[in-house]
């Protein structure tokens, strides 16, 4: 299905236009609330992306006054994108003409799309413009709500959209009706001012609504038509209730997707993605995972419970966790195995190699087959810089080992267990530097009496 609407509208221009400048005030944030994220990217990015997939040819992004970290992350994700500020908020109709000048470049298609709408799919864009495409001049994106109080009502006549009506202007029988408007639009790119430039704010609130061009449309002989889609596609984020709801079904579809793609989830609902995460084939992630932006796991590998990954590659075969935290970097290498209670940051572990325990490795890159015993930590950082460490193959940290960077452990070396390491050690040589172990015979005894008499005292 998603070719086929991807392919009817393939050779037409499509100017999309994103409605960002609400502030969100029931968001209760410093930060607006278009930025506000779900699965690790924020809600406008979201849109902006699915855009871009669903064939917009270009993009307009309206915002706030004074809201430079909006149009950063708009030039973040989309560097070609206009940026147009909607200085007073009269209603989405104004804030629509507020990209006046983008319109005025024209397309054959123009999307009208909502920062605070993050799980919106690609084909329910594409689906929303076909009617474009055979002949209708507006097309409005609907949805059966179980409860529609609050949203706008499609006024229908048969299979005809007649108008939308806002909740505060509908009659009772019209608050009835169950077919809402799940907000977004598409207008015929060579009608859209003049539909636009006809809205009047003859309503309850003064505003200028965008739904009033279904009507301006049909008085002028124009068709309209009906998309209708899920309502969780449509869900809006107003506060952070919504934002959890948003984030908990974007997660289901990630778990959806990944289990279809071969990966075992054995408590799916305990499994959190980013919207980026890439699991290769018989990819086993066992409960309590946490995976941040940036992470790929190759065919094989076996996440274990309570692991927290960011920005790092796994290969084929290799094993992770429990308790482990991968952070940016970090690059473990085919059948390599990270275990409990052990952070790596931007370090190459090598095929085979074990950390299996309770150790630290950062700015490092280890060997081959190494083993790296627990209690082991790289000191790469002296409160100015960072400096590196790296360990051979088939190398052999023992337990409780400091490694003091930058330094060099040569290939097939031994650490003895307890050392503190300031200098290089060639190939297979051993390192030990430690204080020499001393045994006083009979001290303990002479140690207690002494105590027991001073406690009696």
């Amino acid at each position: 299905m998603t070719l086929s609407h991807t392919s009817q509208t393939s050779s037409r221009s499509c100017l999309a236009i994103v409605l960002a400048a609400g502030e969100g005030t029931r968001m209760k944030s410093a930060k607006p609330k278009v930025l506000h994220q779900v699965a690790n990217r924020s809600m406008l990015g979201h849109v902006l992306a699915t855009l871009t997939q669903a064939g917009a040819t270009s993009t307009a992004v309206v915002i706030g006054p004074e809201r430079e970290d909006v149009a950063q992350e708009v030039r973040k994700i989309l560097p070609g994108a206009g940026i147009f500020v909607q200085r007073d908020r009269l209603g989405t109709a104004h804030a629509v003409l507020s990209a006046r000048e983008a319109l005025e470049q024209g397309a054959d298609d123009v999307i009208i799309a909502f920062g605070d709408t993050p799980l919106i799919l690609p084909e329910t864009f594409a689906k929303l413009r076909s009617p474009l495409r055979e002949g209708a001049a507006v097309v409005a994106m609907g949805f059966d709500a179980k409860d529609p109080t609050g949203y706008g009502r499609f006024i229908t006549s048969g299979s005809e959209l007649l108008a939308i009506r806002e909740h505060k202007d509908a009659t009772e029988a019209e608050r009835a009706i169950t077919l809402c408007n799940g907000g977004l639009m598409a207008i015929r790119g060579d009608l859209a001012l003049a539909l636009l430039d006809r809205v009047e704010n003859k309503n309850a609130k003064g505003e200028y609504y965008l739904t009033d061009i279904v009507e301006i449309a049909r008085s002028l002989g124009h068709r309209t038509a009906i998309a209708v889609v899920s309502e969780e596609e449509v869900h809006g984020v107003n506060d952070r209730a919504q934002l959890a709801a948003a984030e908990r079904m974007i997660q289901d579809r990630l778990r959806l997707a990944a289990m279809a793609d071969g990966v075992t989830l054995v408590a799916p609902e305990t499994v959190f993605f980013s919207h980026d995460t890439r699991l290769g084939q018989d990819v086993v992630v066992e409960p309590h995972v946490f995976f941040g932006p940036g992470v790929v796991v190759e065919a094989g590998a076996v996440i274990h419970g309570f692991s927290h990954l960011e920005g790092t590659r796994i290969a084929s075969g290799a094993g992770v966790g429990p308790y482990a935290r991968l952070r940016p970097g970090a690059t473990i290498g085919p059948k390599a195995k990270v275990g409990n209670f052990v952070e790596i940051k931007n370090t190459e572990l090598g095929a085979g190699a074990k950390v299996s325990h309770l150790t630290y490795l950062g700015d490092a890159s280890v060997g081959a087959e190494a083993n790296i015993g627990a209690g082991t930590i790289t000191c790469n950082y002296d409160g100015f810089g960072k400096y590196r460490t790296e360990i051979g193959e088939g190398a052999f940290i023992g337990s409780n080992s400091a490694l003091v960077a930058p330094v060099t452990i040569g290939k097939g070396a031994f650490v003895g267990s307890g050392s503190v390491i300031t200098e290089s050690i060639p190939d297979d040589a051993l390192g030990l530097a430690r204080g020499r172990q001393t045994i006083k015979e009979g001290w303990a005894v002479s140690f207690r009496e002494k105590a027991q008499a001073a406690k009696r005292k």
